[in-house]
């Protein structure tokens, strides 16, 4: 039989763990955005021309 103590512990290391997992992610999904950004503005000024 699983005590009360031991299904909240349960209940909380899953909880904190998807938590963790949800913060990777979406730091993940930051970091290409703003490399997809960077890159953009990059190829912009390229197609700009040396004059600007």
């Amino acid at each position: 039989m699983v005590s009360a103590k031991q299904l909240a512990d349960f209940g909380y290391k899953a909880f904190s763990g998807s938590m963790a997992l949800l913060t990777l992610y979406g730091g993940y999904l930051c970091g290409t955005r703003a490399y997809r950004l960077l890159q953009r503005r990059q190829e912009r000024q390229a197609a700009a021309g040396p004059d600007n």
